[in-house]
C-alpha cells in the first residue's frame, strides 16, 4: 500500500482543450506510454489525439450509435471500441479500418479491454454479461461468456490472469481465468466504474451513492471511502494516480476531485468542465491528467 505521498505534485492547471466531438464525450483514455490519448462519445466517433500538443491525429467512424469505451493495445497498433449498437469493434489504428465486428451482446455494451498481449478482448454490457473474444480467430462468436451478474455490467479491468468487473447489481466480481474461480465483493450500491491500483493490491469502485470505495483485493475488506463529489445518475470514471498516492474522480457538477489515498481527505477539487465529468485518465509516469465531459470537450491538466 502506498503512503499518502503528500508532497506529490498534482495536476490542476489546464494546459489544453481538445475540441472536435459533436456532443458528449463519454470516455477519454491515455495509451500505455501516455504520449497519446483516445476519446469517444455520443457523436459515434473515436478520436486519436496528441494531448501534449493539442493535436487531433485521426477520427475513427463506423459505429451506428454512441461509443462508450475504447482501449488500445500496448504496441498502439490495434484498438477496440463498444457502445449503443451492441457491437464490439476491432480496429487497425494506422489505417482506421475495422478488422472485425464482434456481435453477441443483446444490449448496449459499456466497457471493453484488451488482454495484456492484445490477442483477446473482453467486453461488458447491459445484458448482464461479460464476453471474451479471440482477436486472432475469424470467428465472431465469443470464446467465453460470464453471466453470473443480476444487472448491467458497467466496467472492466484485466490483470494477467483475472477479469474484474463492476455491476449495477452492487458487486465487484473477480474471475480467475486459470482456475475458473469467481470471487464476489458485495458493495450494496450500484457500481459504475472500477480501477485497480498500480501495485495490484486494491480495487477502487465508483458507486451511485456519490462514494468511491477502496477494497483490499486479497481480503475484500473495505479500506477507505472517498466523498465530496456527486455521482447519482451518470457513469463516472475513477482512477488512482501513477504513484497510488491519490484517488481521482469526476463529479456531475463539472468538478474533478483528488483525494489522499490513505486519509481520504480532499486534497484538490476544481471546476474542470461546464457539465458532468464523465472520465478521468492519469498519465502513467507524469503529473498529467485528461478529463472528458458531457460538454463535448477533453481537457488536459498538468501540475
Amino acid at each position: 500500500m502506498a503512503t499518502s505521498g503528500g508532497g506529490e505534485q498534482l495536476p490542476r492547471k489546464e494546459v489544453a482543450v481538445l475540441k472536435g466531438h459533436e456532443g458528449a464525450v463519454l470516455a477519454a483514455r491515455f495509451n500505455s506510454d501516455g504520449n497519446y490519448c483516445l476519446s469517444c462519445g455520443k457523436d459515434r466517433t473515436i478520436r486519436l489525439w496528441n494531448p501534449h500538443r493539442s493535436l487531433h491525429i485521426k477520427t475513427y467512424k463506423a459505429h451506428a450509435r454512441d461509443v462508450r469505451d475504447v482501449h488500445v493495445t500496448l504496441d498502439n497498433a490495434k484498438l477496440c471500441s463498444c457502445g449503443g449498437d451492441r457491437q464490439v469493434f476491432y480496429w487497425d489504428v494506422a489505417t482506421g479500418r475495422v478488422i472485425r465486428k464482434f456481435r453477441g451482446h443483446d444490449s448496449d455494451v459499456n466497457a471493453v479491454k484488451f488482454n495484456e498481449y492484445g490477442a483477446a478482448l473482453i467486453s461488458a454490457g447491459n445484458d448482464r454479461s461479460v464476453r471474451a473474444w479471440d482477436c486472432r480467430s475469424q470467428s465472431t462468436e465469443p470464446v467465453q461468456i460470464i453471466d453470473t451478474f443480476s444487472d448491467s455490467v458497467m466496467s472492466l479491468w484485466l490483470t494477467k490472469t483475472e477479469i474484474i468487473a463492476g455491476s449495477v447489481d452492487g458487486t465487484v466480481r473477480t474471475f480467475d481465468i486459470r482456475i475458473g474461480r469467481e470471487i464476489v465483493d458485495e458493495l450494496g450500491q450500484p457500481v459504475n466504474c472500477i480501477a485497480v491500483s498500480n501495485d495490484g493490491n486494491c480495487v477502487l469502485a465508483s458507486c451511485l451513492d456519490s462514494s468511491l470505495r477502496l477494497l483490499d483485493r486479497s481480503t475484500g475488506e473495505l479500506l477507505q471511502e472517498y466523498k465530496g463529489h456527486t455521482c447519482k445518475s451518470y457513469k463516472l470514471d475513477c482512477c488512482l494516480t501513477n504513484t497510488d498516492a491519490h484517488v481521482a474522480g469526476g463529479s456531475e457538477d463539472g468538478k474533478v476531485f483528488l483525494w489522499d489515498l490513505v486519509e481520504a481527505s480532499v486534497v484538490s477539487s476544481f471546476r474542470a468542465h461546464a457539465s458532468v465529468v464523465t472520465s478521468v485518465s492519469y498519465h502513467p509516469k507524469d503529473a498529467c491528467m485528461i478529463t472528458s465531459s458531457i460538454d463535448g470537450t477533453v481537457r488536459v491538466w498538468k501540475a
